[in-house]
């Protein structure tokens, strides 16, 4: 264990002994006391009472000043006022009603003008996009291979969960990764027709697709991977994809469930390549369940009763759309994401000089409105890298920062931290500030790995 981490979490148990109180309750009826694995802490994590703005308070009344913002889906911070207006007028209106509402043609085409795409179908979660995407690559190619990147984590259904995470002890080679299940319970049919290939290697990439280039239905990955931390691309790796794809037939599909609302127009659009596919959620509707597959010109043309399957009783519900046309018109425009990358820039610049003053060896990966601290010498361009990032140092980090009511990211080194539309200078240079104060306790040797899956 690292030093001063019993310490730190000996502060967090005073801080929280009413969150300890709920979660002894909801573990009875709940596995780990709560409904995402991703949200379970140790010795256990802390419960939300509200949100307003950039801060939560919870349960024991500790405010923290919030800059994961909800793993990403709230670009637009906490109760935001288009958000609040949007649905408090829909709900006097209905919140379902099994038909169409009158808006949603108006939401589509303007998730089609923003990302460059032809049509959409939206659903309720990044999950059900994923899912969707890969059948609907499959029906449309007659294949039935689909190729992801090792350490992707597309969402938790059986034909992207695997290579999630993987240990090194089941990883298999780097240049040809082993299509690892990430979880119990997965048909091994399902896990071999995934195949897994290495980020930003393009050369094993080839390879490992040209290899089933007759069955190959799709290729998926994140443009900027975001649960390995945080991994630009390479120059000439996303260029490459789609020519890889073009040449076999496949359709190159892009998950923006993340990155979508975190640029203009996504990472497809900072990052300059054209997917077949690109699958939006979180953000899209700052806070309400909306995904989107937005695609090119027909390949959505046989979705349809006994053709491709796509149904959901809450599918564009009235509530979300609502709440994604107030987000794209008056959060996720412009002004307000180029406003929100240079306060990103101040960030990881602040980090960087924190580090450097403190002697502690971390690298800072950043990006439009997000970035990550990995406690690593060693720079982290796929998931083999990440594995050499300090795990125990990551989470140190984290509980120190989250004792002085700083929330500085995701939980885990896996992920990142996100800038939203209301955060101020004022709130970056407290992040800047606390950090300063536990720094001194992150120096030391670095211990690589530490990296548990837990989707």
């Amino acid at each position: 264990m690292q030093p001063g981490m019993q310490e730190a979490i000996r502060q967090y148990e005073a801080r929280t002994p009413k969150s300890r109180a709920v979660w002894q309750h909801a573990q009875q009826w709940t596995p780990l006391g709560v409904h995402s694995n991703y949200r379970s802490l140790d010795p256990y994590p802390f419960y939300v009472r509200r949100a307003s703005g950039v801060h939560l308070w919870d349960v024991d009344d500790n405010q923290y000043l919030d800059f994961n913002m909800g793993f990403g889906g709230l670009q637009s911070g906490h109760a935001h006022p288009a958000i609040v207006e949007a649905m408090s007028r829909q709900l006097a209106d209905g919140t379902l009603y099994g038909y169409e509402w009158e808006r949603t043609p108006e939401a589509a085409e303007r998730v089609c003008r923003r990302f460059g795409m032809d049509q959409v179908r939206f659903s309720s979660t990044g999950l059900e996009a994923t899912h969707h995407a890969m059948r609907i690559a499959r029906a449309t190619t007659g294949r039935r291979h689909v190729l992801k990147f090792e350490g992707g984590y597309h969402g938790s259904h059986d034909t992207l969960l695997v290579g999630v995470k993987p240990r090194i002890e089941d990883a298999g080679p780097a240049d040809r990764p082993a299509s690892a299940p990430a979880s119990r319970g997965l048909l091994p049919q399902v896990v071999e027709r995934t195949l897994v290939a290495p980020f930003n290697d393009l050369e094993a990439t080839r390879a490992i697709a040209r290899e089933h280039s007759k069955d190959l239905a799709a290729i998926i990955t994140e443009p900027i991977p975001m649960n390995m931390g945080f991994v630009l691309p390479e120059d000439g790796f996303l260029p490459g994809l789609r020519d890889l794809a073009d040449e076999l037939g496949a359709l190159l599909v892009f998950d923006e469930i993340k990155t979508g609302a975190k640029y203009p127009h996504g990472g497809a659009g900072r990052l300059g390549v054209r997917p077949d596919l690109t699958l939006l959620g979180k953000s899209i509707a700052c806070g309400a369940p909306l995904s989107a597959i937005a695609a090119r010109k027909g390949i959505l043309s046989d979705v349809g009763p006994r053709k491709i399957a796509h149904a959901g009783t809450f599918n564009s519900n009235p509530l979300s759309i609502a709440c994604c046309l107030a987000s794209l018109e008056h959060i996720l425009t412009e002004e307000a994401l180029e406003r929100s990358a240079r306060l990103n820039a101040k960030l990881a610049a602040g980090y960087q000089q924190v580090m450097r003053d403190r002697h502690v060896t971390a690298l800072v990966a950043a990006d439009g409105v997000s970035g990550t601290v990995f406690f690593t010498d060693k720079p982290v361009r796929d998931w083999r890298s990440f594995l050499a990032v300090d795990g125990e140092r990551s989470m140190l980090y984290y509980y120190l920062c989250l004792n002085r009511g700083l929330i500085p990211s995701g939980t885990g080194p896996d992920e990142q931290w996100t800038i939203s539309v209301v955060h101020t200078e004022a709130d970056v240079e407290r992040h800047l500030s606390i950090l300063d104060s536990v720094a001194s306790g992150l120096a030391g040797s670095i211990v690589a790995g530490g990296i548990e899956e837990s989707v």
